[in-house]
Protein backbone atom coordinates (compact mmCIF):
# COMPACT_ATOMS: atom_id res chain seq x y z
CA UNK A 1 0.00 0.00 0.00
CA UNK A 2 1.07 3.73 -0.66
CA UNK A 3 1.02 6.74 0.79
CA UNK A 4 1.09 7.06 5.15
CA UNK A 5 0.05 3.27 5.30
CA UNK A 6 3.86 2.11 3.51
CA UNK A 7 6.45 2.33 6.67
CA UNK A 8 9.57 0.93 6.84
CA UNK A 9 11.00 -0.24 10.01
CA UNK A 10 14.78 -0.42 11.10
CA UNK A 11 15.31 -3.64 13.23
CA UNK A 12 18.46 -2.35 15.24
CA UNK A 13 20.89 -3.13 18.05
CA UNK A 14 24.59 -2.57 18.26
CA UNK A 15 24.40 -6.24 20.19
CA UNK A 16 24.57 -9.58 18.72
CA UNK A 17 22.45 -12.66 19.84
CA UNK A 18 19.49 -10.46 20.77
CA UNK A 19 16.81 -11.80 18.06
CA UNK A 20 17.06 -9.31 16.09
CA UNK A 21 16.95 -11.38 13.21
CA UNK A 22 14.66 -14.01 14.59
CA UNK A 23 11.96 -10.62 15.57
CA UNK A 24 12.60 -9.32 11.15
CA UNK A 25 11.43 -13.42 10.24
CA UNK A 26 8.67 -13.62 12.53
CA UNK A 27 7.26 -10.23 12.89
CA UNK A 28 7.13 -9.93 8.94
CA UNK A 29 5.71 -13.77 9.00
CA UNK A 30 2.81 -12.51 11.18
CA UNK A 31 2.51 -9.16 9.08
CA UNK A 32 2.22 -11.12 5.96
CA UNK A 33 -0.04 -13.84 7.43
CA UNK A 34 -2.99 -10.94 7.96
CA UNK A 35 -2.62 -9.60 4.13
CA UNK A 36 -0.20 -7.14 4.31
CA UNK A 37 2.65 -7.13 1.85
CA UNK A 38 6.03 -7.30 3.27
CA UNK A 39 9.69 -6.97 2.61
CA UNK A 40 12.45 -7.65 4.35
CA UNK A 41 15.56 -6.00 3.57
CA UNK A 42 19.02 -7.98 4.50
CA UNK A 43 21.62 -5.96 5.68
CA UNK A 44 23.92 -8.48 7.38
CA UNK A 45 26.81 -9.92 5.50
CA UNK A 46 25.74 -13.11 7.68
CA UNK A 47 22.52 -13.60 5.76
CA UNK A 48 20.80 -14.90 8.68
CA UNK A 49 17.73 -13.60 7.34
CA UNK A 50 17.96 -14.84 4.15
CA UNK A 51 18.97 -18.20 5.15
CA UNK A 52 16.24 -18.69 7.81
CA UNK A 53 13.64 -17.93 4.86
CA UNK A 54 14.71 -20.37 2.76
CA UNK A 55 16.97 -19.01 0.34
CA UNK A 56 19.77 -20.81 -0.94
CA UNK A 57 23.00 -18.76 -1.07
CA UNK A 58 23.21 -19.74 -4.66
CA UNK A 59 20.21 -18.03 -5.50
CA UNK A 60 20.95 -14.99 -4.16
CA UNK A 61 22.47 -13.90 -7.83
CA UNK A 62 21.46 -10.09 -6.32
CA UNK A 63 21.29 -8.84 -3.21
CA UNK A 64 21.14 -5.89 -0.94
CA UNK A 65 25.05 -4.61 -2.03
CA UNK A 66 23.54 -3.98 -5.29
CA UNK A 67 20.66 -2.14 -4.35
CA UNK A 68 23.01 -0.03 -2.84
CA UNK A 69 26.49 0.34 -4.85
CA UNK A 70 25.18 -1.83 -7.74
CA UNK A 71 22.45 0.33 -8.98
CA UNK A 72 19.87 -2.43 -9.56
CA UNK A 73 16.22 -1.64 -8.82
CA UNK A 74 14.43 -3.25 -6.27
CA UNK A 75 12.27 -5.38 -8.42
CA UNK A 76 15.82 -6.43 -9.64
CA UNK A 77 17.21 -7.83 -6.33
CA UNK A 78 13.77 -9.12 -4.47
CA UNK A 79 13.07 -12.56 -4.30
CA UNK A 80 9.89 -14.28 -2.82
CA UNK A 81 10.18 -16.71 0.17
CA UNK A 82 8.20 -19.86 1.30
CA UNK A 83 5.68 -17.09 2.80
CA UNK A 84 3.04 -15.53 0.71
CA UNK A 85 3.18 -11.75 0.65
CA UNK A 86 6.37 -12.00 2.29
CA UNK A 87 9.65 -11.07 -0.17
CA UNK A 88 13.08 -10.59 0.62
CA UNK A 89 16.24 -8.67 -0.56
CA UNK A 90 18.78 -11.26 0.31
CA UNK A 91 22.25 -10.77 1.86
CA UNK A 92 25.66 -11.93 0.45
CA UNK A 93 29.13 -11.42 1.84
CA UNK A 94 29.97 -8.94 -0.75
CA UNK A 95 28.02 -6.04 1.49
CA UNK A 96 31.31 -6.38 4.20
CA UNK A 97 32.87 -4.32 1.20
CA UNK A 98 29.89 -1.43 0.99
CA UNK A 99 31.67 0.62 3.50
CA UNK A 100 34.91 0.63 1.93
CA UNK A 101 33.39 1.43 -1.40
CA UNK A 102 30.57 4.52 -0.58
CA UNK A 103 32.41 6.12 2.49
CA UNK A 104 33.80 8.80 0.58
CA UNK A 105 30.67 9.72 -1.79
CA UNK A 106 28.48 12.74 -0.48
CA UNK A 107 25.54 10.89 -0.12
CA UNK A 108 27.13 7.44 1.10
CA UNK A 109 24.35 7.36 4.14
CA UNK A 110 21.47 7.61 1.77
CA UNK A 111 22.14 4.83 -0.68
CA UNK A 112 19.15 2.55 0.82
CA UNK A 113 16.70 5.81 1.11
CA UNK A 114 17.27 6.39 -2.63
CA UNK A 115 16.46 2.37 -3.58
CA UNK A 116 13.67 2.31 -1.53
CA UNK A 117 11.97 5.55 -2.78
CA UNK A 118 10.95 3.46 -5.87
CA UNK A 119 6.95 3.14 -7.38
CA UNK A 120 8.11 -0.67 -6.54
CA UNK A 121 9.07 -0.25 -2.69
CA UNK A 122 6.20 2.07 -1.87
CA UNK A 123 4.04 -0.56 -3.16
CA UNK A 124 4.98 -2.77 0.15
CA UNK A 125 3.00 -1.90 3.29
CA UNK A 126 6.07 -2.52 5.43
CA UNK A 127 9.85 -2.76 5.12
CA UNK A 128 11.90 -4.28 7.45
CA UNK A 129 15.15 -3.58 7.33
CA UNK A 130 17.06 -6.55 9.15
CA UNK A 131 20.80 -4.73 10.36
CA UNK A 132 24.04 -5.92 11.28
CA UNK A 133 24.76 -6.10 14.97
CA UNK A 134 27.23 -2.89 14.80
CA UNK A 135 26.62 0.98 14.15
CA UNK A 136 28.20 0.58 10.73
CA UNK A 137 27.12 2.73 7.60
CA UNK A 138 24.94 -0.20 6.64
CA UNK A 139 23.22 0.18 10.00
CA UNK A 140 23.29 4.64 9.52
CA UNK A 141 21.89 3.97 5.78
CA UNK A 142 19.04 1.68 7.30
CA UNK A 143 18.19 4.17 9.73
CA UNK A 144 18.47 6.70 7.61
CA UNK A 145 15.84 5.39 4.77
CA UNK A 146 13.37 4.31 8.51
CA UNK A 147 10.29 5.69 9.76
CA UNK A 148 10.88 4.17 12.66
CA UNK A 149 13.00 2.08 14.64
CA UNK A 150 12.03 -1.16 16.41
CA UNK A 151 14.76 -2.63 18.96
CA UNK A 152 14.74 -6.06 20.49
CA UNK A 153 16.75 -6.21 23.83
CA UNK A 154 17.90 -9.18 25.43
CA UNK A 155 16.33 -9.70 29.15
CA UNK A 156 19.86 -9.50 30.71
CA UNK A 157 21.81 -7.54 32.48
CA UNK A 158 23.61 -5.54 30.67
CA UNK A 159 20.35 -4.54 28.25
CA UNK A 160 20.12 -1.28 29.68
CA UNK A 161 23.16 0.12 29.25
CA UNK A 162 23.76 -0.90 25.34
CA UNK A 163 19.89 0.57 25.31
CA UNK A 164 20.72 4.16 26.31
CA UNK A 165 23.65 4.39 23.52
CA UNK A 166 22.03 2.92 20.87
CA UNK A 167 18.59 5.64 21.57
CA UNK A 168 21.36 8.30 21.75
CA UNK A 169 22.29 6.98 18.01
CA UNK A 170 18.88 7.16 16.92
CA UNK A 171 18.39 11.20 18.72
CA UNK A 172 21.66 11.95 16.77
CA UNK A 173 20.33 10.32 13.73
CA UNK A 174 16.95 12.27 13.93
CA UNK A 175 18.89 15.57 14.51
CA UNK A 176 21.43 15.10 11.27
CA UNK A 177 20.48 12.75 8.24
CA UNK A 178 16.38 11.80 9.38
CA UNK A 179 13.88 14.43 11.26
CA UNK A 180 10.99 11.69 10.35
CA UNK A 181 12.49 9.08 12.55
CA UNK A 182 11.36 7.45 16.00
CA UNK A 183 11.46 4.31 18.37
CA UNK A 184 8.63 2.13 17.24
CA UNK A 185 9.03 0.25 20.02
CA UNK A 186 11.17 -1.78 22.33
CA UNK A 187 10.64 -5.33 22.45
CA UNK A 188 12.05 -7.62 25.37
CA UNK A 189 13.48 -11.21 23.86
CA UNK A 190 14.92 -14.25 25.29
CA UNK A 191 12.43 -13.73 28.50
CA UNK A 192 12.67 -16.94 31.04
CA UNK A 193 9.81 -16.74 33.63
CA UNK A 194 11.80 -18.36 35.62
CA UNK A 195 14.94 -16.05 36.34
CA UNK A 196 14.04 -12.91 38.69
CA UNK A 197 17.13 -10.85 36.77
CA UNK A 198 15.20 -11.37 33.83
CA UNK A 199 11.81 -10.01 35.34
CA UNK A 200 13.82 -7.06 36.73
CA UNK A 201 15.28 -6.45 33.54
CA UNK A 202 11.42 -6.13 32.14
CA UNK A 203 10.57 -4.27 35.48
CA UNK A 204 13.39 -1.58 34.80
CA UNK A 205 13.00 -0.71 30.90
CA UNK A 206 9.24 -0.55 31.21
CA UNK A 207 9.92 2.06 34.10
CA UNK A 208 12.95 4.12 32.06
CA UNK A 209 10.66 3.63 28.88
CA UNK A 210 7.29 3.41 29.44
CA UNK A 211 4.86 3.16 26.74
CA UNK A 212 7.68 2.75 24.10
CA UNK A 213 8.07 -0.44 25.38
CA UNK A 214 5.88 -3.22 23.85
CA UNK A 215 3.21 -5.57 26.28
CA UNK A 216 4.62 -8.37 24.64
CA UNK A 217 7.49 -10.60 25.65
CA UNK A 218 9.19 -12.82 23.28
CA UNK A 219 10.12 -15.95 25.68
CA UNK A 220 13.22 -18.17 25.42
CA UNK A 221 11.94 -21.27 23.10
CA UNK A 222 13.36 -24.30 21.42
CA UNK A 223 11.38 -24.03 18.87
CA UNK A 224 11.86 -20.30 17.56
CA UNK A 225 15.55 -21.52 17.53
CA UNK A 226 14.84 -24.33 15.89
CA UNK A 227 13.16 -22.82 13.01
CA UNK A 228 16.00 -21.28 11.20
CA UNK A 229 17.59 -24.18 10.60
CA UNK A 230 15.17 -25.64 8.32
CA UNK A 231 14.33 -22.34 6.45
CA UNK A 232 11.21 -21.52 7.83
CA UNK A 233 9.47 -18.63 10.02
CA UNK A 234 8.99 -20.11 13.60
CA UNK A 235 5.12 -19.09 12.33
CA UNK A 236 5.27 -22.03 9.76
CA UNK A 237 7.85 -24.20 11.50
CA UNK A 238 5.22 -24.37 14.80
CA UNK A 239 2.23 -21.85 15.32
CA UNK A 240 1.24 -23.15 18.52
CA UNK A 241 4.74 -22.73 20.50
CA UNK A 242 5.43 -20.55 23.19
CA UNK A 243 7.71 -18.38 20.59
CA UNK A 244 4.94 -18.11 17.65
CA UNK A 245 2.11 -17.19 19.71
CA UNK A 246 4.51 -14.20 20.98
CA UNK A 247 5.55 -12.60 17.75
CA UNK A 248 1.69 -13.22 16.73
CA UNK A 249 1.22 -10.62 19.45
CA UNK A 250 3.77 -8.36 18.63
CA UNK A 251 2.47 -7.73 15.11
CA UNK A 252 -0.97 -7.03 16.61
CA UNK A 253 1.17 -4.45 18.31
CA UNK A 254 2.81 -3.13 16.08
CA UNK A 255 0.00 -2.63 13.99
CA UNK A 256 -2.14 -1.34 16.70
CA UNK A 257 0.31 1.57 16.95
CA UNK A 258 0.26 2.06 12.98
CA UNK A 259 -3.44 2.70 13.97
CA UNK A 260 -3.00 4.95 16.83
CA UNK A 261 -0.35 7.06 14.60
CA UNK A 262 -2.62 7.69 11.31
CA UNK A 263 -5.97 8.31 13.89
CA UNK A 264 -3.36 11.43 15.57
Amino acid sequence: MAGERHRIITIANQKGGVGKTTTAINLATALAAIGERVLIVDLDPQGNASTGLGIDRRDRKLSSYDLMVGDRGITEVTLETVVPNLFIVPSTMDLLGVEMEISQQSDRVFKLRKALSSPEAMAFSYILLDCPPSFNLLTMNAMAAAHSVLVPLQCEFFALEGLSQLLETVSQVRRTVNPRLDIQGIVLTMFDARNNLAQQVVNDVRTHLGEKVYHTLIPRNVRVSEAPSYGKPAILYDLKCAGSQAYLQLASEVIQRERQRLAA
